[in-house]
């Protein structure tokens, strides 16, 4: 039985929170897009994510617990591929590729980052494309059709 259960109704943006927060939530990609949900925290915090709309938690942000205490929530590393291609219009052709699949493609610095699937990572081999295995936190872009939006106050 959880002794204290605490709702979470807001989430502040990474850059826009600071001190010690109450607790840490560590959630994969596929946890992270939520509306409501139990969590726990890594210090045992029994938490309702409780907000409005669903939304995608990212990496850095807060969760604003009823009490006024925040929550840090940590995007956990899973196993992805890192794809590189020899020029910008190689890489931007690899991108349309996997957007058109609707795979979650994270851009990072050069690179695109999804998770690990052979038979997407063959066809990026068979266009041109090198791929290497990384464990990471995964922080896909969300769409243009409100993949970001918040339930900010």
């Amino acid at each position: 039985m959880i002794e204290t259960l605490l709702s979470a109704r807001r989430v502040i943006p990474a850059g826009e929170w600071s001190g010690t927060p109450a607790d840490t939530v560590i959630l994969d990609h596929d946890l992270r897009h939520r509306r409501r949900r139990m969590l726990r925290g890594v210090n045992d915090l029994h938490i309702l994510l409780d907000l409005p709309a669903p939304v995608v938690l990212r990496h850095g942000e807060a969760l604003e617990l009823e009490n006024g205490r925040l929550v840090a929530v940590e995007a956990e590393p899973e196993e992805l591929v890192e794809i590189e291609a020899p020029d910008a219009a190689s890489l931007i052709r690899l991108a349309w590729h996997l957007g058109n699949r609707h795979l979650p493609t994270q851009l990072a610095d050069n690179c695109l980052r999804i998770r690990r699937d052979h038979v997407i990572e063959a066809m990026v081999v068979g266009l041109g494309g090198t791929i290497r295995p990384v464990t990471a936190p995964f922080d896909p872009e969300g769409g243009a059709y409100g993949g970001h939006a918040h339930a900010h106050e």
